[in-house]
């Protein structure tokens, strides 16, 4: 009885878990917004285990800080963690495009051609040109951690590092045409990932992170404790 207890519980953590995640990464709910105990418990009417669990869970995520006597938040990132961040992602996303680009298919070139076609109606259509994409397999940098065949980066990426930069897409939205510039760079390293060339996809995809860093590092504002 007490396994199923326990079985049911955590099923209901991960269900508020999934919920929250998707307010915060939407910016329903905003970097900063306390997440009370109390309040999410009445909110989903459930006991205060399970959100203390959900809530645990996205702090392993990196999207939620837990401070002792203070409570839980929406986490907010400064310049050295957004900075720790894509320096991160640089290193792991060229080894992802590199080994995709290994592991290329004649398949692969049509399947990016539906995306980044879509891609490019989405990006005229919105008024700033922002480049939204979306998730899961309509994700470009998801798709290319999927076709690099490697379960460890790809879960590094998707579960760990993803989510924190899903905090900071949204400052790409006050950058004026930042999403045409990335959208022509997703093709480029499109095309060297279907054509197999291993080495070109690793230093464009370098180099997208890079010019993606510069666009976002300029929305930043200075957060104490950066070091700066």
């Amino acid at each position: 009885m007490s396994t199923i207890s326990e079985t049911s519980r955590g099923l209901v953590a991960e269900r508020l878990a999934e919920d929250l995640r998707d307010e915060i990464l939407s910016g329903r709910l905003l970097p900063g917004a306390r997440l009370g105990e109390v309040a999410l418990a009445e909110r989903f009417a459930v006991s205060r285990g399970p959100v203390r669990a959900a809530l645990n869970l996205l702090n392993e995520s990196g999207i939620v800080t837990i401070v002792p006597n203070s409570g839980a938040r929406v986490r907010e990132l400064s310049r050295a963690d957004a900075r720790a961040l894509y320096e991160v992602r640089a290193a792991l996303e060229a080894e992802a495009a590199m080994l995709a680009a290994a592991r290329a298919s004649g398949e692969t070139a049509a399947q990016f051609g539906a995306l980044l076609d879509q891609h490019a109606t989405e990006v005229a259509a919105h008024p700033e040109g922002a480049y939204l994409q979306g998730a899961g397999d309509r994700d470009f940098h998801l798709v290319i951690a999927g076709m690099a065949g490697n379960e460890l980066l790809q879960r590094y990426l998707a579960r760990d590092l993803y989510p924190q930069l899903s905090l900071l897409r949204v400052k790409h939205r006050n950058v004026t045409g930042r999403g045409v510039k990335a959208l022509h760079e997703h093709k480029r390293i499109a095309e060297a990932v279907a054509g197999g060339d291993a080495e070109v996809a690793g230093l464009l995809m370098r180099r997208h992170i890079r010019n993606s860093w510069t666009a976002l590092e300029a929305q930043l504002s200075e957060k104490a404790g950066d070091g700066e």
